[in-house]
């Protein structure tokens, strides 16, 4: 009869053991994985030139609407600080206007 400690000492043995194999287990798994010959690979084809020519047009126009569209937003970004820029005078002016009023033209009760 086997004293507790070797008992222990067993068990533990036979753990290590089956957490060695279930490692090795693995390693095959993810090789197996990695070294798979059933890779898809896409055949590469030439574009006809008629094709290209076509869809040459096409990505010029498109260019131009997009380029269009940055120039009227530019516009409107210009035009809205130049409306603020004379908002923000207006409201200094004002300001300064009231202060001054306040300061020196207001009668003191």
């Amino acid at each position: 009869m086997k004293s507790p400690e070797e008992r222990e000492q067993e068990l533990q043995r036979l753990e290590r053991e089956l957490r060695q194999k279930e490692t090795e287990l693995r390693l095959r798994e993810l090789d197996a994985e990695v070294n798979q010959d059933s890779i898809k690979l896409y055949k590469t084809t030439k574009v006809k030139d008629q094709v290209k020519n076509q869809e040459k047009g096409q990505l010029w126009k498109g260019k131009a609407v997009l380029g269009l569209k940055l120039f009227g937003l530019g516009v409107v970004a210009l035009i809205a600080v130049r409306v603020a820029s004379v908002f923000a005078n207006v409201f200094i002016v004002g300001a300064l206007a009231f202060a001054g009023y306040k300061l020196f033209l207001e009668k003191k009760k």
